[in-house]
C-alpha cells in the first residue's frame, strides 16, 4: 500500500492507494486506513485498484472505508489510473482547496462540544467512528432522536440505524 501527503496551509490531504495484491492478501491495509482516519490533521482518500480479480473484496472495503471510517473511496483500474488521479487532485487543490469536494472540512462542532460526542458514542451501536459522522448530520440530540429509519441508514447503514432508533423511542 503506497501513501502520498500533500498540503496547502491547513488542508493536508493523504492519499492511499489500495493495490489489487493488498486487497486479495488479506485486511493487512485497514489497521494504515484507521491510523490515517485518526490523524487529526490529515484528509485521508482511499484509492483502491479495482480488477476482476479483486472484485469480490471491493463491497467489504467499500463498508469499512466509506461507512465504518466516512473516509473518501476512488476505484481505479490500474495504477496509471491512479497516478493520473492523484495529479488531478495535487492540481485541484493548488487551484482553490475551498471547491475541492475531496477535501471537505470537518466540522468545528466536534470540537467544541466534546461531551456531545461523548454522549452520543454512549448510544448502542455507536462508538468513535459513527459518533462524529452522525453529529455532521444531525448536530443535536434533539435532531438525532428524532431521525427515521432511513434517515440514519444513509450515515450509519441499516442494523446500526434501527439500534439508534429503538434507543430514543422504546421505553424504558
Amino acid at each position: 500500500m503506497a501513501r502520498v501527503t500533500a498540503g496547502a496551509g491547513d488542508a493536508r490531504c493523504c492519499v492511499l492507494y489500495v493495490t489489487e495484491a493488498d486487497l486479495v492478501a488479506g485486511n493487512g491495509y485497514r489497521k494504515r486506513l484507521v491510523r490515517v482516519r485518526n490523524s487529526g490533521n490529515l484528509q485521508g482518500i482511499v484509492v483502491v485498484e479495482k480488477t476482476r480479480m479483486s472484485e469480490q473484496y471491493f463491497p467489504a472495503l467499500q463498508k469499512f472505508t466509506v461507512l465504518d471510517l466516512g473516509m473518501v473511496l476512488l476505484p481505479v483500474a490500474s495504477q496509471m489510473e491512479a497516478s493520473c488521479l492523484v495529479i488531478q487532485l495535487v492540481q485541484e487543490q493548488t487551484k482553490e482547496p475551498s471547491k475541492n469536494p475531496l477535501l471537505r472540512k470537518k466540522r468545528a462542532l466536534l470540537l467544541s462540544e466534546p461531551s456531545l460526542l461523548r454522549t452520543v458514542q454512549q448510544i448502542p451501536g455507536v462508538g468513535k467512528v459513527k459518533a462524529p459522522l452522525l453529529l455532521q448530520k444531525f448536530p443535536s440530540i434533539q435532531q438525532l432522536s428524532n431521525a427515521s429509519i432511513q434517515e440514519l441508514e444513509q450515515v450509519v447503514g441499516q442494523a446500526v440505524a434501527k439500534q439508534i432508533h429503538a434507543f430514543f423511542t422504546q421505553p424504558r
